[in-house]
């Protein structure tokens, strides 16, 4: 049974040292971010531009990726579509089989994350090595990445270490981040000379070229399809822009939102296949056409997977991003996927304070505070809600509705909060006081007060 938010969060949480590191780790992401954008006195046109590009996108998509598919073919290159995860995983199996391929390298790609492919292949007898650093990282500890940027953002260099004595070799207790980024790079060195096809995310593709840009930080993804005999590029139908005079925008707000950098040291640019390649684009639905009919949560369709909304998000900061069981997290998972699974993802909508940071900070301009506003408000009229809420919040409700009961209620809570013992107040039924001190409490209400001080005013 699928662990829910709360369980998750009170794991990561119970190790206060680690969430304070996790949360100033991804606090000093976040205050790179500010820094960068400071830079750009048209940092807010940019934005702007960059959310009419998306919100044309996501109007004539059929459109678009009719165009790409149309320019890609005449550039010599393979396009295959894909209805779903279980579709996807098929067709990157069947064009490696169809080579004889029984090892592939595969740069950062949150989609083949979502379609699950790695296991797909393993489980029909194809070597799958991450190539992006972080990626690896996860990848031999067997779980998902807790960040869409950052995959291995929630370990320290010393489980990085021991992960690395165990599986590659390196010197017992040895924690230096120089060392054991070289033992890893020595290492999948190796994988690419020994693999004749190379796997890739992609970030933007571009309806009136037909190519596809990939951007990163450590040219995995490039070495990998460089060498490669085949290269297969997976991409969401939404990573469609319709002009390759757009990706301009694009490049300038991507690189200074997720790490505060300029630009990411390689911004890769892949138009067709080389005479002796062999090259493969799959573009993959899986539940994004049903999305975009949902007028609510469409602006959703328009991330770019930056991570600013993570990196800002105090409650992601904090809890770590496998509490939120799904492929994306923070914010932007939090409306992503309820929109495509809304039952099983029920949860995520309520693990947000909606402070509207991630909105603020959205390159895009994704109104994200208000969908997960939208989407409680949704699983509340349709009656999803666990019972434990319903009965409490139809409890506050009758409380808020009637003014006598109100300030009887509030006249009560200042009175124990001021006198009775400290074992009464912090217990297991007062959630809000397992994490924090609660306020000490006023003698009187401020309705009490302003009738005692500005009487005749």
């Amino acid at each position: 049974m699928k662990a829910s938010v709360v369980d998750s969060v009170d794991r990561f949480v119970k190790n206060d040292a680690r969430a304070d590191w996790h949360d100033e780790s991804l606090w000093t992401v976040r205050s790179k971010r500010d820094l960068s954008t400071k830079h750009i006195s048209e940092w807010e046109e940019l934005r702007e531009t960059a959310s009419q590009i998306k919100d044309y996108t996501l109007a004539h998509l059929p459109d678009l990726l009719e165009q790409f598919e149309r320019n890609a073919q005449a550039n010599g290159i393979q396009v295959h579509w894909a209805r779903d995860a279980k579709e996807h995983n098929q067709i990157v199996c069947e064009i490696l089989r169809s080579h004889k391929i029984e090892k592939v390298v595969k740069s950062k790609s949150m989609l083949t994350e979502e379609c699950k492919l790695n296991a797909y292949l393993e489980a029909n007898r194809i070597e799958v090595v991450d190539t992006d650093l972080g990626e690896r990282i996860v990848q031999l500890r067997e779980e998902e990445p807790s960040h869409i940027v950052l995959p291995a953002i929630h370990l320290k260099k010393e489980e990085i270490g021991e992960l690395f004595y165990e599986h590659l070799g390196t010197e017992a207790g040895a924690s230096d981040p120089k060392y054991l980024t070289e033992a890893a790079r020595q290492d999948l060195r190796g994988r690419f000379l020994q693999t004749r096809a190379a796997i890739t995310g992609v970030n933007f593709a571009i309806a009136d070229t037909g190519g596809v840009t990939i951007c990163t930080n450590e040219g995995n993804a490039d070495f990998g399809v460089n060498l490669a005999e085949v290269q297969i590029h997976c991409v969401g139908i939404e990573k469609i822009i319709p002009r390759q005079e757009h990706l301009g925008v694009f490049t300038r707000l991507l690189a200074r939102s997720a790490t505060g950098q300029a630009s990411t040291i390689f911004t890769s640019h892949y138009l067709r296949p080389r005479h002796d390649q062999a090259m493969h684009i799959v573009l993959v639905d899986n539940g994004r056409v049903d999305h975009r009919a949902q007028e609510d949560y469409r602006a959703g369709l328009k991330c770019i997977r930056c991570g600013a909304c993570i990196n800002t998000c105090p409650v992601y900061r904090r809890a770590g991003g496998h509490s939120y069981h799904a492929t994306i997290p923070g914010p932007i998972g939090s409306i992503l996927n309820p929109a495509r699974a809304r039952e099983e993802h029920i949860d995520l909508p309520f693990a947000s304070s909606l402070c509207g940071s991630c909105s603020d900070v959205c390159p895009v301009k994704i109104d994200i505070h208000e969908q997960l506003y939208k989407h409680r408000q949704d699983v509340s009229l349709a009656k999803l809600l666990p019972k434990s809420k319903t009965r409490s919040f139809g409890l506050i409700a009758k409380f808020l509705s009637s003014p006598r009961l109100y300030r009887k209620a509030g006249s009560m809570g200042r009175w124990s909060l001021r006198n009775l013992p400290r074992w009464m107040i912090y217990h297991k039924a007062n959630q809000w006081g397992i994490y924090r001190e609660l306020p000490t409490a006023p003698k009187q209400s401020f309705r009490d007060w302003y009738k005692d001080n500005r009487k005749g005013q």
